[in-house]
């Protein structure tokens, strides 16, 4: 059995990634991981294909345990994975509680490690892991700390795991876009209303997720979507990691 696997799949990129996949791979079944079990069964009705519904919480161990019971149990073999479960706060170190900040990195990162890991026994030969990342991993973003941090791990994570399954010709990805106009902006701002309050430009979900599955044919290591994003990221690798702080901070009007 050929499937897919899309963590986060309730809302924002997860829900548009089994989308744009219906039209563009087939799949004995698509297997869909989040929360929001009503959200999973609307969305298995919207696009009318085998799917398989997982309501999980990937903060919670106890679904590790239930997803690995299940590979075992079905064997299936897993064409492409994509891990796009993941929450962001803004706000202050002060402004944000220790039971958020620890919840971003398990889910951030313990939940893609986990669920990227049970997963690779039934990675074969051609397989493919897309780990949903963001611009933030390439620089430290103050009132975004927490998230950004777990977003660095993600990166460093998948390109040293990329090198590591070279030998079993499985590629990983890491989806680095920017800012992208989905539910993540409802609960980030939760913490602290209209702490960040520049975003240069906001792309639609639509438009990322094109861009990364189109780079994932091409075998891409890290994907950034759009001319804009990329001369950003190039910007911080060219200058000290003190100025572009100071950049960031006068962007947000922080000084």
């Amino acid at each position: 059995m050929k499937i897919a696997v899309i963590t986060g799949a309730s809302s924002g990129m997860g829900q548009e990634f089994a989308r744009q996949l219906k039209k563009q791979e087939r799949f004995d079944e698509m297997w869909v991981i989040a929360r929001r079990e009503d959200r999973l069964f609307t969305l298995k009705e919207e696009l009318g294909i085998p799917m398989r519904i997982l309501p999980m919480d990937l903060t919670q161990k106890e679904s590790f345990a239930q997803y690995k019971e299940l590979l075992k149990k079905e064997q299936p073999t897993i064409s492409l994975l994509i891990n796009a479960s993941g929450f962001g706060r803004f706000g202050r170190y002060d402004a944000i509680s220790i039971e958020d900040s620890l919840e971003m990195i398990d889910l951030n990162c313990k939940a893609v490690v986990a669920i990227t890991e049970l997963s690779l026994p039934y990675i074969e030969e051609g397989g493919r892991i897309l780990q949903v990342d963001s611009l933030s991993a390439f620089q430290p973003v103050p009132y975004l700390n927490v998230y950004g941090s777990t977003k660095a791990f993600i990166l460093s994570y998948s390109r040293a795991l990329k090198a590591e399954l070279k030998d079993r010709k499985i590629h990983v990805m890491a989806f680095c876009p920017g800012w992208v106009q989905t539910e993540f902006f409802n609960r980030a701002e939760a913490a602290e209303k209209k702490v960040i309050t520049y975003f240069n430009k906001i792309f639609t979900a639509q438009e990322v997720v094109a861009c990364a599955l189109k780079d994932l044919k091409k075998k891409r290591s890290v994907c950034v979507p759009s001319w804009q994003n990329k001369l950003q990221v190039l910007g911080v690798k060219l200058l000290p990691t003190a100025l572009v702080l100071k950049i960031w901070m006068k962007q947000q009007k922080f000084d």
